[in-house]
Order: structure tokens, then C-alpha cells, then sequence
């Protein structure tokens, strides 16, 4: 609680800080000789922002209120911040920043994460955002997993890719591991996405398509990302073990590239879902 307040506190200090620096002149409003106070008023604000001049007071006075997403948007707005100030003012709010797929649709972003992914022939890599739409990936990660081009826009998305496409029973050794994994990954994403709408449209989607998400989902399994071994199983080359690594690149918040790295036959244990009529192990073939 005391960290609570103190985000509140700092919150309202930031916002006065900012509307004191805005000019009238600059949001329409005549400067006047009887301002006593630098900047806007609060009323100003509120009124600019579309907020209650009451509610607006309470906000920067730091009491126990609780923005929307909306809200801080339209503030952010109104006090002309810029990228950095607007994920700040999330964080006071929330402890979180914003939101940021709009910048996936950014030419130059999207270019960058082609050549992250296509950086690294030798073993899979794919870029996906926080709920696991797959963004960019390499020859390999085709190679492994799935040919991620042929899926809808909606669909490439390894979750759904996980739970519904019959292909992923095959490629995943330990289908089932890995997709209560992806499962619980989700849950822990979704609490701290309430409004995604995107989000949830996924969510409902696979509960209303998948038994096993419907189970699981009910059974509040939380997961989160590490480090793990992930075994796949490729049509010609057989199977393999591989440590799956997830960087998160500066700058990119809520993007994660997904390396593959092959471990040696010799230091890990086959499983047992490997074994069976025309499944080998592949003796080292990824270089």
C-alpha cells in the first residue's frame, strides 16, 4: 500500500509539473494579466481533457483514484507528452507502460524485426509480441515448426498454432508440456493486459474451439518465461533438443525473439514421447 501512494503522490506531481509548462496560447485559451500561476489551471486541464475539473483535482492531489487507459491517453494528450512521459505516467498508474503495438505497424520497426529474425540461418528464431503473435521469423523456424506465411493474420500466433493445428502435436515432442506452458503463459499476460481486446478475442476463441484450453484455462495454472529445453521433432531430420532462450530488445517493450540452440545428444535425455514406430533422434544435424 505504501508503494501505492507513493506512485499516486508522484503521479500528481507529475502532472502538475506538465500543465504548468504548457502555454494557454497553446491550447487555444488566452494567457490573460490575472493568471497567478504558471501554465494551465487544473480546471483548464480537466475541461481540455474531457475529465471532471473534481476528479481531476483528486488525481493530483494523489488520492486513492484509479485511471483508465483512456483517461491517460486523453491527459497525455492534452499535456503534450511525449513516448517517454506518457509510459511514465502508465507506470505511476499501473507499474506498467503502455501498450505499444502501434509501433509494429511502423515500417522501419517492422523491417527491424525481419532482420533480427532472418540474422540467424543456422537454428529457428521467430519474433512474437506479448500475446504470442508471430511477427517475424527465419527459414528455420519454417523448417522446425510450421510455415508461419500460410497462416491467417489472426492464427499466426503460437498459441493457436499450439492448441489447434494437428501439425504441432507432431512438432512438439511434448505436446501436451508445452501446451499447458503456453496455456499459463497466457493467463499471466492476460492479467496484466485487461484491456486488450485483441487479447481477449484470442482467449475466447480457444476456449470456444479447444477442450484442453477450456480445462486448463479453468484450472488458473500461472506460468511464466525462462530459460527451457523445448524438443522438436522435424519430419526428415528427426528429433531434437534445444534450449529456447527469449531476449526482449530495448526499445521494443512487449517483443521477444525466440532463439533456438541446439544441445547435443550426448547431454540430454531422449523422452519417452519421442520414441515409436518412425520417429528417430537426429544425431546433430542443426549446425
Amino acid at each position: 500500500m505504501a508503494d501505492d501512494d507513493h506512485r499516486r503522490r508522484e503521479l500528481g506531481a507529475f502532472l502538475r509539473s506538465r500543465r504548468e509548462r504548457i502555454e494557454p496560447e497553446s491550447v487555444g485559451l488566452p494567457a490573460g494579466r490575472r493568471r497567478r500561476t504558471t501554465g494551465l489551471r487544473r480546471e483548464e486541464v480537466a475541461v481540455l481533457a474531457g475529465l471532471s475539473p473534481t476528479w481531476y483535482t483528486y488525481l493530483e492531489q494523489g488520492r486513492d483514484i484509479h485511471p483508465s487507459h483512456e483517461v491517460l491517453d486523453s491527459l497525455a494528450r492534452m499535456l503534450q507528452l511525449d513516448e517517454e512521459e506518457r509510459s511514465y505516467i502508465y507506470m505511476l498508474a499501473y507499474g506498467q507502460r503502455p501498450l505499444k503495438d502501434s509501433l509494429l505497424r511502423e515500417p522501419a520497426a517492422e523491417a527491424l524485426l525481419w532482420q533480427i529474425a532472418q540474422g540467424y540461418n543456422a537454428n529457428p528464431v521467430f519474433v512474437a509480441n506479448q500475446i504470442a503473435d508471430v511477427l517475424a521469423w527465419n527459414d528455420a523456424a519454417t523448417e522446425w515448426y510450421t510455415d508461419f506465411a500460410k497462416l491467417s493474420d489472426e492464427h499466426r500466433n503460437t498459441v493457436w498454432w499450439t492448441l489447434m493445428e494437428p501439425e504441432a502435436r507432431e512438432r512438439l515432442v511434448m505436446w501436451e508440456e508445452e501446451a499447458r506452458d503456453v496455456v499459463g503463459r497466457l493467463r499471466t499476460v492476460s492479467a496484466a493486459r485487461p484491456g486488450d481486446r485483441r487479447l481477449a478475442q484470442l482467449i475466447a476463441e480457444l476456449k470456444s474451439a479447444c477442450p484442453e484450453m477450456r480445462k486448463w484455462w479453468s484450472d488458473h495454472e500461472i506460468r511464466s518465461q525462462a530459460p527451457r529445453v523445448r524438443w522438436l521433432r522435424h519430419p526428415q531430420l528427426g528429433v531434437q533438443a534445444m534450449n529456447l532462450v527469449v531476449a526482449y530488445p530495448a526499445g521494443l517493450d512487449g517483443i521477444g525473439i525466440a532463439f533456438h540452440l541446439p544441445i547435443p545428444d550426448d547431454e540430454e535425455d531422449v523422452p519417452a514421447a519421442a520414441d515409436g514406430p518412425g520417429h528417430s533422434v537426429s544425431q546433430g544435424l542443426i549446425h
